[in-house]
């Protein structure tokens, strides 16, 4: 296997050179090169990729039950929606009812009224008539006879009698006719008071058909949100499950590849080491047994500018700039400049005014000395080796969106740093793998 090859040959590289300088009298004086960190076997990364693989799988199951989930709410909004508007014309319809009604009621209360006023007229009517009646035998019963005007004495007396008889009668014809029109506008009135209430409790029994509508529309409506409000708590739940899980799963992947990374370049370090070392005892070994050594200035002197150096001073140049506000079109590789105008949000978050860095801005300044970097994310991307995310290394850029709109720098551990949005400050945060490009652009090397 890879790892016992390269073990062997590092212990045999270290064992000949030791041997070597043991014998030729020789006291080492470069670093010791640190322990070797751990190395996962190729078996242990296949069952890795695979597991991975897996999750890979579940995670897509999952993605289309948040969609489908999101697709319900939508769905449930829409029916909530209608619910209230029903229960709104519901509450409108009884209104219109129960001022039917209550219309209705005062109708059937005048038509109450006027019948009563009848009856009082009736009443007067019959009172009237009966005072005629009564007149009528206090003058005789003859009167209205022929012996009536017979009996008088004179012709006066004649024309008298006539003229009682005459007005006797007709405040008799009178008073009946008062009060039959009496008695038919009672019925009259008692029918259109019996017409009217009817209408005033079929009005009512709308106004309560309108009102039970109403109740029962408004129930739905409630017991609809409630249902809305919990399908959102299981989609928030469910979505939050989705990333974790994605993010466990792009952790597995890249976890054992970082360990076999890291193995790697201590093994070559190592080898470096060793071969210095071997280098070292070979050019004292030629200028004499009895050297002590002094001679050894003349090697090379040492490296400077190295991957993980690099990378590491690009991780310390955008750290030092935690908590510095965002401001767009800000930063270039001497640090945080004014932000520019852009006709949109970021001139509504001021941030012309403001002192700071954008996304491309914070990594134009990271890599400032070592990277020549265009200030636009999308130009960024293609600055460096593309590598995929599974194995993605401390100092790699990542970008996201189809056209790509924000790049942030990766600390490893699954965090990363970034200049994030008007408004925000540079920060440290977990990475989002929602939109996520699924390359990374290594700048070094």
């Amino acid at each position: 296997m890879l790892k016992t090859g390269r073990e062997r040959l590092s212990h045999w590289a270290a064992a000949g050179a030791l041997a070597l300088a043991a014998t030729l009298g020789i006291t080492g004086t470069a670093a010791a090169v640190p322990p070797p960190p751990p190395n996962p076997s190729d078996n242990e990364i296949s069952s890795s990729q695979a597991q991975a693989n897996a999750k890979a799988g579940e995670v897509g199951q999952l993605t289309n039950q948040l969609a489908e989930a999101e697709s319900r709410l939508t769905d449930l909004q829409d029916q909530v929606e209608l619910k209230m508007e029903q229960a709104n014309k519901a509450l409108v319809d009884q209104q219109a009812a129960e001022d039917a009604a209550d219309k209705a009621q005062a109708d059937a209360d005048a038509a109450r009224r006027e019948s009563d006023a009848a009856a009082q007229q009736i009443e007067a009517a019959r009172k009237q008539l009966d005072g005629f009646v009564a007149g009528s035998y206090q003058q005789g019963s003859t009167m209205g006879s022929i012996s009536a005007y017979l009996g008088s004495t004179s012709p006066q007396d004649l024309l008298a009698r006539a003229q009682l008889l005459s007005s006797v009668s007709g405040s008799q014809l009178n008073g009946l006719e008062l009060m039959e029109q009496a008695q038919t506008d009672k019925s009259n009135k008692d029918a259109a008071a019996r017409a009217a209430l009817e209408l005033a409790q079929q009005k009512r029994a709308a106004a309560q058909a309108a009102k039970r509508t109403a109740d029962t529309a408004q129930a739905a409506a409630v017991a609809a949100q409630q249902g809305q409000a919990a399908q959102a708590a299981a989609l928030e739940s469910s979505k939050n499950a989705v990333e974790q899980q994605l993010y466990d799963a792009q952790q597995r992947v890249s976890g054992l590849q970082g360990q076999r990374q890291r193995y790697q370049d201590w093994l070559a370090q190592k080898q470096r080491e060793d071969e210095e070392r071997a280098r070292q005892a070979a050019l004292a070994a030629s200028k004499g047994s009895g050297s002590s050594g002094g001679g050894g200035g003349g090697g090379v002197a040492p490296a400077t500018g190295s991957t993980g150096s690099a990378v590491e001073r690009a991780i310390a140049r955008a750290m030092s700039q935690l908590g510095m506000p965002y401001a767009w079109g800000g930063g270039n590789a001497s640090g945080p400049t004014r932000g520019i105008r852009d006709g949109g949000v970021a001139d509504a978050y001021g941030d012309y005014r403001k002192i700071g860095f954008d996304c491309s801005g914070l990594m134009i300044y990271a890599y400032g000395g070592m990277v020549s970097l265009p200030h636009y994310s999308g130009y960024q991307y293609n600055a460096g080796r593309h590598v995929p995310l599974s194995q993605m290394r401390r100092g790699d850029l990542l970008f996201w969106g189809n056209d790509i709109h924000h790049v942030a720098l990766y600390l490893g551990n699954g965090m990363m740093i970034e200049a994030p949005e008007s408004g925000m400050v540079v920060r440290v945060t977990p990475v989002r793998y929602g939109g996520i490009v699924p390359y990374a652009t290594r700048l070094v090397g």
